[in-house]
């Protein structure tokens, strides 16, 4: 499988050593020999039809700072989209930054390698939560598969279990706890850290976006729920049509008055069965639900017509969390390949 990695960040980092300390053991059980043959970051990218040195690779962006450095590698920052519509390839990993705005570069990224026949598989959640249901209808009408596993939860497979392990029951409604850094810094609260507090305590341990609005204002969750409710319910909405606020607004005030009435402040998101209502924001939750987990473990419920409700609980990021979710997407479109 020759594959176009978009990003080499820590996700794309993992997903490499994956590749390079599994080789055997995937082609052996799965019949899947992978090959990065083109890779960029934002310095630039480097390319190779027969596959390039995944140890060297992850040695040049750790010692350079970008694989544009890697020997006959080259800066500049078109080298994406360049390689995308030049190098033959079977599946494009986008692990770039989520953009919320306009979802670029992902977007291209995206659209350009479906457009090339090439499979996809997304980490990046931008472009689906703002054109999840048209990237869909792109997909098939050129006959190749989109997969986005690693986008909620992480390592988790929350995705897979809706669509998959629920496959014939009626979802009616599910909420859960999709964001983890907001859930530290609640659950930190709830142990009588201030927000300014708990909020600096996740600075430091590197659970906070660079841009901070993501996980404080509740984008982030937001961005998951749209994904989720496309995928799993079968709807056709995109991140406006999510009913948002985040955490900057709850205090200690807040957090003592709900361990009073034994309840935990979080941030919840939901898809409602009343007119499929989708929201995010702080509310309190019986500490007894086992949607209620601290830390920054992720949680959903989903509640079904005849099954009930059944709750998915797991680490919700990370870089080799995500990048075992890419993987599980790649076994599925090579299985895909193997029948044609």
């Amino acid at each position: 499988m020759r594959v176009i990695l978009c990003g080499f960040g820590a996700v794309g980092q993992s997903l490499a050593k994956i590749f390079e300390s599994r080789r055997e053991d995937l082609y052996a059980r799965y019949g899947l020999k992978p090959r990065i043959v083109g890779v960029f970051d934002s310095g630039g990218g480097a390319a190779e039809p027969s596959g390039l040195d995944m140890v060297k690779l992850v040695a040049t962006k750790k010692e350079r700072g970008s694989v544009a450095h890697y020997p006959g590698g080259a800066p500049g920052s078109r080298a994406g989209d360049e390689m995308i519509s030049s190098l033959d390839a079977d599946v494009l990993v986008e692990t770039t930054p989520s953009n919320y705005d306009d979802a670029e570069p992902g977007m291209s990224h995206i659209t350009g390698a479906v457009k090339r026949g090439m499979h996809v598989v997304s980490a990046n959640k931008g472009p689906l939560a703002l054109a999840l249901p048209s990237l869909t209808e792109l997909a098939a009408y050129n006959g190749v598969m989109l997969r986005f596993s690693g986008t909620v939860g992480g390592g988790t497979p929350i995705l897979d279990y809706a669509k998959n392990s629920l496959r014939g029951e009626i979802i009616t409604s599910f909420r859960g706890i999709l964001n983890g850094t907001t859930n530290y810094i609640l659950t930190a609260m709830a142990g009588g850290s201030s927000y300014a507090g708990a909020l600096e305590d996740a600075r430091g341990k590197g659970y906070v976006e660079a841009d901070e609005s993501l996980d404080l204002d509740g984008l982030d969750a937001a961005a998951k729920l749209v994904i989720l409710a496309n995928w799993v319910m079968g709807m056709k909405i995109t991140l406006p049509d999510v009913d948002r606020e985040g955490i900057r607004r709850v205090g200690a005030r807040e957090v003592k008055r709900a361990a009073a009435g034994g309840r935990a402040v979080k941030l919840m998101a939901s898809c409602g069965g009343d007119g499929r209502k989708l929201a995010v924001g702080p509310a309190e939750v019986p500490q007894d639900d086992p949607v209620c987990v601290n830390g920054t473990l992720n949680a959903v419920s989903f509640t079904s017509a005849h099954s009930g409700t059944q709750t998915v609980i797991g680490k919700g990021a990370g870089g080799t969390e995500t990048a075992s979710s890419i993987l599980r997407d790649l076994l599925d479109i090579r299985m895909g390949m193997s029948r044609g």
